[in-house]
């Protein structure tokens, strides 16, 4: 941006007080319990966090190796997304795998092991967001008004504060909070387009190493999430050079990115193709389905989920936007808004959006939101404080009050409800993980009487409680509910029974197929008991998913030419249900 476009005013007001920066070890500590709470100690749940884990183990079984160029689950082609979370989790699996088998089962050691990534995204999303941030607001534009007498803080001490701002809220955004710990490709997309969107501002004062960086992630989200994730991130990338763009001066070194990124896309279509027309035909047509105009009804569903998915930072955004409106063309709101704006409006061009699409609109609203915060004036920080105070209070009672009534049965509706979600699971205390989530509930207090009894200068005070609240909330649900969780969630018992009785009914030479069986459920079965299903209708055994529903209306009898073998579900589920059926040779 040329020096005669550098406004003369902000509409940033902040001290040199209020731009406290945090210790970097309590961020070190934040980012920590985020990322290992609720990472370990349970099964894969249904569906990505299931699916991801099939691919990883197919991809191992396959001596051919077509399964880790080609993501499968079993022998069914997984033809959508990309492959490189397939080749990250299998290669953290065969490194560190054969070492946690010396404590655990081999399964377990599987799962532990194929959870490892989410570190490296995690690292990578958490480094990239902090250093977009903080060089985006050391920029002349993004600073606070000049004060009359002086006071105002120091460029470096701005872009800390803005830094530690953006890092905080999008730990505090409710709608990665699952995501970010299972073992699909939501995580890694989303540290991608963080560094892409690094990259970006990298380009301002080193272009080149920038443009380097920018190729190699934009051709990582491509391996990561397909077209479905690459395409919204690669759109806002090039708006960014257009002649009234902010890094139009460096608009030569885009196409260094583009060789890198189409390098490679070759690098993995070339030889996906070869290797198989129907895998990567099933790809390319998979992504054509994904594409389309979405209904109204589908559009109003979406702006639903997303007021809840973007909690709390989509306010602090549309206030950024509007604050800043006269500054729009500044790189640090422009880069921010350009790679929120492009997603956003793509999510009307897609059929069944949900979360995968959502997460592409964390970073940059986070971003956005940061920049909010030197705009509000005192009563309105005061106010946010005070919601995040009570909300996250509310919720944290919330979870002990629902374990209490569990372990004691009182309140008795509560109670009743409860059991009623989780019938057949026998409730116990765990003294370790008790005390765990009573240190997490003490630090919680601790930091609300800190801001109530000390009414602490610093501006970050309300990302600080926003953060502190929702880490302690899911602390408290993956310490003290997690067991129950497991339990409703998990398919590792009805998956233990069916191969009981396919190890009793399965005879020499027989296969399986399926009838109606769920991606979730075929993977679920997979990585648990290593149950592999096809769609050869010469195969005698069948698979069945049924809803319990229909069956009670007599809408889903055994048909005429087929014995049933075996029946079972989810202890506690009252709609899905399997049974192994022997059907006539065709």
């Amino acid at each position: 941006m040329s020096s005669s476009l550098i406004p003369t005013s902000t509409p940033a007001r902040l001290t040199a007080t209020a731009a406290v920066k945090l210790p970097r070890l309590v961020l070190l500590v934040v980012g920590t319990i985020y990322i290992l709470a609720g990472l370990f100690f349970r099964d894969p749940w249904k569906a990505d966090d299931v699916i991801g884990l099939a691919t990883m183990l197919t991809a191992l079984s396959d001596p051919s190796g077509q399964a880790l160029l080609l993501p499968q689950v079993g022998d069914l082609a997984h033809a959508q997304d990309g492959p490189l979370t397939t080749w990250l989790g299998a290669l953290f699996i065969t490194l560190f795998a054969p070492l946690l088998k010396l404590f655990t089962s081999e399964l377990n050691a599987n799962i532990v092991a194929s959870r490892l990534p989410n570190l490296l995204w995690f690292g990578m999303l958490a480094a990239s967001v902090w250093h977009s941030a903080y060089w985006l607001a050391r920029r002349p534009e993004a600073q606070p008004l000049r004060l009359p007498f002086g006071g105002e803080p120091s460029p470096t001490a701005y872009g800390r504060m803005i830094a530690d701002a953006t890092l905080l809220l999008t730990v505090a955004t409710v709608g990665i909070l699952w995501r970010m710990h299972e073992t699909s490709e939501v995580p890694a997309i989303i540290a991608f387009q963080a560094l892409a969107l690094y990259s970006l501002v990298r380009m301002f004062e080193r272009p080149a190493s920038g443009a380097i960086l920018l190729g190699l992630s934009l051709g990582a989200c491509f391996l990561t999430r397909g077209w479905l994730g690459a395409g919204p991130i690669m759109l806002a990338t090039v708006l960014c050079f257009i002649p009234r763009g902010p890094l139009r001066q460096h608009s030569q070194w885009l196409a260094l990115s583009a060789v890198l990124t189409l390098a490679i896309i070759m690098a993995w279509w070339i030889p996906a193709k070869r290797v198989s027309v129907y895998w990567t035909e099933q790809w390319r047509l998979w992504h054509l389905a994904a594409w389309g105009w979405a209904g109204f009804k589908e559009q109003l569903n979406n702006l639903r989920d997303l007021l809840w998915f973007l909690w709390p930072i989509w306010p602090l955004a549309l206030l950024a936007l509007w604050q800043w409106r006269s500054w729009f063309k500044a790189p640090h709101i422009y880069v921010p808004a350009i790679s929120f704006i492009v997603p956003l409006i793509s999510l009307l061009f897609m059929r069944d959006a949900f979360e995968p699409e959502y997460a592409l609109l964390v970073v940059p609203c986070a971003i956005l939101a940061a920049f909010s915060l030197p705009t509000l004036r005192r009563g309105v920080v005061n106010t946010l404080d005070w919601f995040a105070i009570m909300c996250f209070s509310l919720t944290a009672t919330t979870v002990w009050l629902g374990w209490i009534a569990q372990q004691t049965g009182w309140p008795r509706q509560i109670s009743h409800n409860i059991a009623r979600q989780t019938q057949g699971y026998d409730t116990f205390i765990s003294w370790p993980v008790m005390i765990i989530a009573v240190l997490g509930t003490i630090a919680w207090i601790s930091l609300v009487r800190w801001r109530l009894s000390t009414n602490p200068p610093g501006l970050l005070r309300g990302t600080v409680l926003s953060a502190g609240g929702l880490i302690t909330t899911w602390l408290l649900l993956v310490t003290l509910w997690m067991p129950s969780l497991d339990y409703v969630r998990s398919y590792r018992d009805v998956s233990g029974e069916l191969s009981a009785a396919l190890r009793e009914h399965k005879q020499p030479g027989e296969c399986l197929r399926s009838w109606g069986l769920g991606s979730g459920q075929r993977a679920s079965f997979l990585v648990f008991n290593d149950i592999k299903v096809n769609f050869d209708n010469r195969c005698t055994l069948v698979l069945e998913q049924f809803s319990l529903r229909d069956l009670q209306d007599g809408k889903a009898p055994i048909p005429e030419n087929a014995v049933q073998l075996w029946q079972g579900k989810r202890g506690p589920d009252r709609h899905e249900a399997f049974r192994l059926l022997r059907v006539s040779a065709q």
